[in-house]
């Protein structure tokens, strides 16, 4: 997943933040592109990297992560959008082939002639090792869905120091399992980060290492690398310098020397870097479209960053307060039916959004999408809202619906929805963005007609990933009742969109624990067919359940990039890859 960029503006305090990360990222001023020896990145706002370890956690989602991380550490099969298309990228991989059996139940991985930076070869081992970590702690980590890896790898045989099998406990689509599976592999240093013990202490001693994040620069464990660039320095405010590793052996061969990633608290103060000339490679909001010529006439290209996603909120359906409520499906209609999607694609996201209707994403063709979900099954109406809500016992109460008709009957508010309860909701939104304040004061309007009260509360990604984690109705933790990762913060698929992460019963990734086994089943379908008839069930089918409210699918975002940077494409699983940058001009 990679969420967003949204705003949280606390006082003084919070101001004088941005200005003082401002005017240190400005310090970097133009000398990247005047010497072709570095470049600037900026990263999204308030969505600052935390994390060094190429095993992600439920707390540390970020693209940024990941893409931090594959560059220091590549992975065994990259499979991505950074060459134009989504596929696999060879050069930017360790594995040079993948071999099926005829019966679809394991492969064969052949790994290049590759060495660690301290000179030791990567081997079969240190794969071993990988998986071995994911094994002993698979429910520590993030990318693991029940019955998915590595539940369905049932052995892992060495056959030599580059040759080694993984079987299946059955037959899979071969596309799906490299593309959404075995990619998710990252061969690891085991002579150094294996420090004796069981897998689950190495798994804690990795972790709470990894949790230093001012210790990252100068703890041994992160300076044995496999990837075109190390970690030079990496602040806790979130600016990371990446240099090139001369050691490096692979395919992608770093072309600048110095990459700095900078950090921002909010998308103006990354746009008036831009104007300062103090960002090589940055962005601006779908609002600031209208001033892309001042940029252009600085020497910049304007371009949107497409990307092979889906935007939602999800409803927390453990909520003490409002999960019962969110278990009606004709009250996740009626929400649904409040939202004016094609009103906040072409106005608050000024054309750079295309509306989304289920699991599937719409902004490009494929052969996934249902008919059902593309014809948009629930068509923007707050007079149909009201009525079906009305419909089943809700009365309007002070501009507040309100259940005045309590039961589990036809024209009744449903089960566990107690009598006097209001149609109340607050969502918890990532903070520093314009569009994105803009997109919740839309949303917060229209249901308002509908006659439902919508709070807002905003907070740094980071801060909202952690707020808002899976849970049960006793815990604490379960106060929230809907996220929102940002206008950025979409969920980027791998080639498959399974959504086996996001939907299935207990997905790693299901924040809001939402469960239909019929929506299982398809989902476990979709891996295993070559056909493309379950995965367009599964499109039809949370089409009409409503998992989550569907939101516009906005590009990734709207990159200003500085004449002469090029040699790259922006990748649609919303990774960057700085081996790939370079001065061309």
């Amino acid at each position: 997943m990679s969420p967003a960029r949204t705003r949280l503006v606390a006082g003084a305090a919070a101001l004088m933040a941005g200005t003082l990360l401002l005017a240190g990222c400005s310090g970097t001023s133009g000398a990247s592109s005047a010497s072709k020896t570095s470049v600037n990145y900026a990263l999204p706002a308030n969505f600052t990297p935390n994390w060094i370890l190429p095993i992600g956690t439920a707390a540390h989602l970020n693209t940024n992560n990941k893409s931090i991380a594959n560059t220091l550490w590549e992975p065994l099969i990259a499979y991505d959008g950074s060459t134009g298309k989504i596929a696999w990228n060879k050069a930017g991989s360790v594995a040079t082939a993948a071999d099926f059996a005829a019966d679809g139940k394991s492969v064969r991985i052949t790994l290049g002639d590759r060495h660690w930076s301290d000179g030791k070869p990567i081997t079969s081992r240190d794969v071993q090792f990988w998986f071995d970590l994911i094994k002993a702690n698979k429910a520590e980590w993030a990318g693991y869905n029940p019955g998915k890896a590595p539940d369905n790898w049932t052995s892992f045989k060495t056959e030599d120091a580059r040759h080694f099998t993984i079987t299946f406990d059955r037959s899979y689509n071969p596309q799906w399992m490299l593309a959404n599976e075995l990619s998710l592999i990252t061969p690891l240093p085991q002579h150094v980060w294996d420090k004796g013990g069981d897998a689950k202490q190495v798994w804690t001693f990795l972790n709470d290492a990894a949790k230093n994040i001012g210790g990252y620069e100068k703890n041994a464990l992160w300076k044995t690398i496999s990837g075109p660039y190390a970690v030079k320095s990496f602040s806790t405010a979130g600016k990371v310098v990446l240099t090139a590793n001369k050691k490096y052996d692979g395919g992608e061969k770093p072309a600048i020397p110095t990459v700095n990633l900078l950090p921002f608290t909010t998308a103006d103060a990354e746009k008036n870097a831009l104007r300062s000339g103090s960002v090589d490679y940055g962005y601006i909001e779908a609002t600031d479209l209208d001033q892309k010529d001042s940029f252009t006439a600085q020497g910049y290209t304007v371009k949107p960053w497409s990307g092979w996603a889906i935007t939602y909120m999800p409803y927390n359906f453990n909520n003490p307060a409002m999960g019962a409520v969110f278990k009606q499906l004709y009250a996740r209609q009626a929400v649904q039916r409040s939202i004016d999607q094609t009103t906040l694609a072409k106005v608050v996201l000024n054309g750079t959004a295309v509306p989304g209707y289920g699991p599937i994403p719409q902004g490009q063709a494929s052969d996934f999408l249902s008919s059902v979900q593309k014809s948009d099954p629930y068509p923007f109406s707050t007079s149909a809202a009201r009525q079906l809500l009305t419909d089943h016992g809700w009365t309007e109460q002070g501009g507040v619906m309100t259940c005045t008709s309590p039961g589990s009957g036809a024209s009744q508010c449903g089960e566990g929805v107690a009598e006097g309860t209001k149609f109340a909701m607050q969502v918890l939104s990532q903070s520093g963005s314009t569009v994105t304040d803009n997109m919740m004061s839309a949303i917060q309007s229209s249901l308002a007609k509908t006659g439902v009260k919508f709070s807002i509360k905003t907070a740094p990604v980071n801060s909202v990933l952690s707020q808002t984690p899976q849970c049960t109705s006793g815990q604490s933790i379960c106060k929230w009742q809907l996220s929102f990762f940002g206008t950025a913060g979409s969920w980027y698929f791998n080639a498959f969109p399974t959504g086996d992460s996001l939907f299935q019963t207990k997905g790693g990734s299901n924040f809001g624990n939402y469960s239909n086994p019929e929506v299982d089943k398809l989902i476990s379908a979709s891996t295993t067919s070559t056909s493309n008839e379950a995965i367009q069930g599964y499109s039809a089918a949370l089409a009409k359940d409503l998992p989550v409210i569907w939101l516009p699918e906005p590009v990734y975002q709207v990159s200003v990039v500085r004449n002469g940077l090029g040699g790259f494409s922006q990748d649609s699983l919303a990774n960057f890859h700085p081996a790939q940058w370079k001065w061309t001009s």
